[in-house]
């Protein structure tokens, strides 16, 4: 049992998840000359070979705290759980070519059901061509829990870190955000009206686009691909699962500059501006704190935006400048605002 000698705390939710992270490994040291980056990024790099490195990313998703099976069919949660996976790998602008599984499960869950998750596994491993190649099974006496390990290649001296932006370095994400937060919001509610009438049948069509991005997201797998199409080379790069604001601040801390985040340039899906109405709730906020988008996020040279200025799937949305100038977002009246982190806490007490 654990024996705090000087009788003080610190409540692990008062670090969040990367401070909790940073705390628990900042006396780590680098000893194996293969370990290219370590601790600090969306994977590790290990180096392979003179032409390959390895890029190596896991994740734990917990029932109760990471997804709630009222709402969130066991084939969409296998495939989620390999996507949110992958995502870190095309982050650091590699290629994932293998998973590991490991899950840990009560007695509650029949073979049947446990079938149901490996078939949204294997459905997420043929669109992504990365194969399974291990893992590890154990009983759990709280429910489902499932951890994943991604592992992909890139070329050497390509991987895209945190660490890389400029001042002066535009700020680009992919696709839109917002949708995956909004989608949640509603399968939440459509949860208590079924509490209170078990008979109601939810009319989800006004929103599909919300609830397929929660419950079944995408990898942008197209990005790496479409960058080296257009001759760009981020600078910085990083996946967007905490909200937009947590990850660009990530970005900043890791390369020492500030940065401008234009809020009128924020792409929003019209599903979200309506459903945050409805709800009356903040579009922007949404965007910058929501999460599970997966999108990705990063930075490239100011000289490469005539490259990306007309392509649909890229939105330049801001730019890197002196780390003395700090952190904002402009209003759309022009307001300067710091930009805070407010993002989903997975260590925060909810109860």
């Amino acid at each position: 049992m654990f024996e705090n000698k000087d009788n003080s705390s610190t409540s692990i939710e008062n670090l969040g998840e990367f401070g909790l992270i940073d705390h628990l490994t900042k006396n780590f040291k680098i000893k194996q000359k293969s370990t290219v980056k370590g601790i600090g990024d969306d994977a590790a790099v290990i180096s392979c070979d003179s032409k390959k490195e390895m890029i190596v990313s896991t994740d734990l998703l917990l029932e109760g705290v990471h997804f709630d099976l009222s709402y969130m069919p066991l084939k969409h949660l296998g495939y989620k759980a390999v996507v949110v996976n992958l995502s870190d790998i095309y982050a650091m602008n590699a290629e994932p070519t293998q998973i590991t599984v490991s899950i840990a499960v009560s007695n509650r869950f029949p073979i049947e059901a446990l079938d149901e998750l490996y078939a949204g596994i294997k459905a997420a491993a043929k669109v992504y061509n990365v194969d399974v190649v291990g893992g590890d099974t154990t009983s759990s006496t709280t429910g489902l829990l499932i951890s994943i390990t991604a592992i992909g290649t890139v070329n050497k001296g390509e991987a895209a870190y945190r660490s890389g932006a400029r001042e002066n370095d535009l700020l680009v994400i992919t696709g839109d955000l917002g949708a995956a937060y909004m989608g949640l919001q509603v399968l939440e509610r459509e949860k208590e009206v079924f509490k209170v009438n078990p008979n109601s049948q939810p009319d989800l069509e006004p929103y599909s686009y919300l609830v397929e991005r929660q419950l079944k997201p995408e990898a942008r797998k197209d990005v790496s691909k479409l960058l080296e199409e257009l001759q760009v080379k981020p600078t910085a790069m990083i996946d967007i699962s905490d909200g937009l604001s947590s990850e660009i601040l990530h970005i900043c801390k890791n390369s020492n500059v500030g940065c401008n985040l234009f809020e009128e340039k924020i792409p929003l899906d019209p599903q979200v501006i309506s459903t945050c109405e409805e709800f009356n709730l903040d579009s922007t906020t949404i965007a910058l704190s929501g999460g599970e988008d997966y999108e990705l996020l990063f930075t490239i040279k100011t000289e490469d935006y005539p490259k990306i200025k007309a392509n649909p799937h890229l939105t330049v949305i801001g730019h890197m400048t002196n780390e003395k100038e700090g952190m904002h977002l402009i209003s759309r009246a022009g307001t300067k605002i710091p930009l805070v982190a407010r993002g989903w806490n997975a260590l925060k007490n909810n109860g």
